[in-house]
């Protein structure tokens, strides 16, 4: 089905720019497949040069004949897109929203729409990298569903849940979790720099440890608890470093940072869904 369908970006900003990159890339549709609207002549001349792809600052004819309608423009922006677009979606359309914090009702509600997707994407994606959690409306079809998992594919990882519930909790993981992992990083680099390496050196290190625990972890498929044993000797190195972030009580701020932007997407669903004109 991707391999025939008209996909709409509705702005083409850093996530929009990802998902045409992406599905460029790893063949999944051909530019000729795909129109972006973007209201900023040098953006849709970026687009343009970039990837061959279509733009418009008519966001009427980028979905008058679309199978799929990209939402990817920033939350504050979504009232007056909505507003304009409302009614204007072909009916048999999936609109696949990536803006963050708008629930299902509202989404559907603003565009007069039934068949929406509802997602949780988050920055690495803009290296292909990322992973995206999704939600669909019962009007969503089964082909449509399997459209969906094509398209966030070029993003990354994806995940379908059934309770729209789980897209503020993946906020606060996954969407708010490369904050809380950049910090780390930068924490990491700084104490390279305190035991004496140059910052451009301690920063190479720091990364290169990052990425090569992940790729063990995921190859060897082991708990990191497991992997955090066989490389912590009885009151060797390691082991003094640890007690030092558990009596810091790392672990319990990293739980209560995720906690924390869970329940801050919440409060921001309960405002667009009250009002459907804007976020706190």
């Amino acid at each position: 089905m991707a391999e025939q369908a008209r996909i709409a970006f509705i702005g083409s900003g850093a996530m929009g720019e990802a998902m045409i990159k992406g599905l460029l890339a790893q063949g999944v549709v051909t530019p000729a497949q795909l129109v972006a609207g973007d209201p900023v002549p040098a953006r849709r001349a970026a687009i343009t040069q970039a990837y061959g792809v279509a733009t418009t600052d008519d966001n009427h004819a980028a979905v008058a004949d679309a199978d799929v309608v990209v939402l990817s423009v920033k939350p504050q922006v979504l009232p007056k897109v909505m507003a304009e677009l409302q009614g204007r979606i072909p009916p048999q359309a999936l609109v696949l929203s990536i803006v963050a914090g708008v629930p299902l009702a509202t989404l559907c509600a603003g565009l007069d729409h039934e068949r929406v997707v509802r997602t949780m994407p988050n920055t690495p994606a803009q290296v292909g990298k990322g992973v995206t959690v999704w939600t669909a409306t019962a009007a969503v079809s089964r082909a449509q569903r399997h459209l969906t998992e094509s398209i966030l594919a070029a993003l990354g990882e994806q995940l379908a849940v059934e309770d729209e519930h789980y897209l503020d909790a993946a906020t606060g993981l996954s969407g708010s979790g490369p904050g809380f992992v950049l910090l780390l990083i930068e924490a990491l680099i700084d104490a390279g720099v305190h035991v004496g390496f140059a910052r451009a050196d301690a920063q190479r290190m720091v990364l290169q440890t990052v990425e090569g625990t992940v790729a063990l972890m995921r190859e060897s498929g082991l708990h990191p608890a497991e992997l955090r044993n066989r490389v912590t000797s009885p009151a060797g190195t390691t082991d003094a470093g640890l007690v030092e972030l558990e009596g810091s009580g790392v672990r319990a701020a990293l739980l209560r940072a995720v906690d924390a932007a869970y329940r801050r997407s919440q409060v921001l669903g309960a405002v667009y869904s009250r009002k459907g004109d804007g976020v706190a």
